[in-house]
C-alpha cells in the first residue's frame, strides 16, 4: 500500500473511533472499552512475548495490581482518579522489576509456568488483604461516563501503540529481538539481555495497570476472582498470536476481530461462544503461526500456498 494511503487509512480509522461515543449506541460505546481495553492488553503481551520472546502467562497480575492500586488511592486515601491510576501503575511497574529479575533468568516453559504460578499466587495473596478489601471487595466512586472511559481506553491505546511503533525502530526493540531469536548470541554481541528484558517485563505491566486501572473506575466494583481473571491472559495471548506478535498493529487487529466474531457468537449461539478461542488457537498455529500481520505481508507473493507452507514448516 501507498505510504501516502496507509497513512490516511490509520488517521481515517481513528478518527471515526474517536467519534463513536457520540454517534453509536451505549451498548456499542460498552463493547467498544472492553475490546480496546483488551487490545491494549494484546499490545502490552506483545512487548514481551512478541518482541522478546518470553510467554509470559502474568499479564493478569499487573492488571490486577493495577485495578486494585488505583481504588485502594481512591477509597482508602481519597484521591482523584488520575493520581490512583499513576499509583496503581507504580506498583505494578515495582512489582514487575522485583520478581523480574529472578523470574526473567528463566527461559521456555520454565518461565511461562513461573509467570503461570504468579497468576495464581497474588489473588490469593491480595485476598487476604484487609486494605483490598480480602474476598469481599472494593466500591469505586460511581461515574456514569461511558464516553470519557471510552475516550480513555482509545488515549491509552494509542500512547501504547506509538510506545511499540518506537520501541520496534530503536536499539532498544532491535535487542530485544535479538533476545528472541538467540538469547546467547544477543549477550555475546554486547546486549545487556537482564536489563533489557526487564524493561520490556515492566513496560508490559505498566500498561496493563493502567489499563486495569481504568477498567476498575468504569466498573466500579472489584475483586480478586474479577481483576485477576487468568482467563485475561488467554484471551491476550490468543489475540496477540491472532493478529501477529511482534508487530504495531497486528495484535490491534486480533483484538478487534476476535472480540467481534465473540460478540457475535456469544449473542446469536450462545453455546458456540465458549468454544470460539479454542478453534482460533488451532487456526492460527496450524494455518498463519505469525498471525494476520505475516499473512498479510506475504499472501501477495504465496497466495494460498501461504497456509500449505506454514502446515509444512510447522508440522510435527
Amino acid at each position: 500500500m501507498n505510504p501516502s494511503l496507509r497513512w490516511f487509512a490509520l488517521f481515517g480509522t481513528l478518527a471515526i473511533l474517536v467519534a463513536v461515543p457520540w454517534i453509536a449506541p451505549a451498548t456499542w460505546v460498552q463493547f467498544g472499552i472492553s475490546t480496546l481495553m483488551l487490545a491494549t492488553l494484546a499490545q502490552s503481551w506483545s512487548i514481551i512475548g512478541g518482541y522478546t520472546g518470553y510467554a509470559s502467562f502474568g499479564g493478569s497480575v499487573f492488571y490486577g495490581l493495577g485495578s486494585y492500586g488505583t481504588a485502594i488511592a481512591m477509597i482508602e486515601y481519597h484521591l482523584p482518579f488520575g493520581v490512583g491510576l499513576i499509583l496503581g501503575a507504580l506498583v505494578a511497574v515495582t512489582f514487575a522489576v522485583l520478581i523480574g529479575l529472578p523470574v526473567l533468568r528463566l527461559r521456555g516453559h520454565y518461565f511461562a509456568i513461573a509467570t503461570l504460578a504468579l497468576a495464581q499466587v497474588v489473588p490469593a495473596i491480595v485476598s487476604n488483604l484487609d486494605i483490598a478489601g480480602r474476598n469481599i471487595g472494593l466500591i469505586l466512586p460511581l461515574l456514569r461516563n461511558d464516553a470519557l472511559f471510552y475516550e480513555s481506553a482509545l488515549g491509552l491505546l494509542v500512547i501504547t501503540t506509538l510506545s511499540i511503533w518506537y520501541i520496534s525502530r530503536s536499539r532498544f526493540g532491535f535487542g530485544l529481538m535479538a533476545i528472541r531469536e538467540n538469547e546467547d548470541a544477543a549477550a555475546a554481541m554486547g546486549v545487556n539481555t537482564t536489563l533489557y528484558k526487564t524493561l520490556a517485563f515492566a513496560i508490559a505491566a505498566l500498561f496493563s495497570a493502567l489499563s486495569g486501572g481504568i477498567h476498575a473506575y468504569w466498573i466500579t466494583y472489584i475483586d480478586p476472582g474479577g481483576e485477576f481473571d487468568i482467563t485475561l491472559n488467554v484471551k491476550m495471548i490468543i489475540m496477540a498470536v491472532f493478529g501477529g506478535p511482534g508487530s504495531v498493529l497486528g495484535p490491534i487487529a486480533g483484538a478487534f476481530l476476535l472480540s467481534g466474531v465473540s460478540e457475535i457468537l456469544s449473542f446469536k449461539i450462545s453455546s458456540v461462544a465458549s468454544l470460539f478461542f479454542g478453534l482460533v488457537i488451532v487456526i492460527a498455529v496450524v494455518l498463519m503461526p505469525r498471525g494476520l500481520a505475516d499473512l498479510w505481508h506475504r499472501y501477495k507473493k504465496l497466495g494460498l500456498h501461504y497456509f500449505s507452507e506454514n502446515i509444512r514448516e510447522n508440522r510435527v
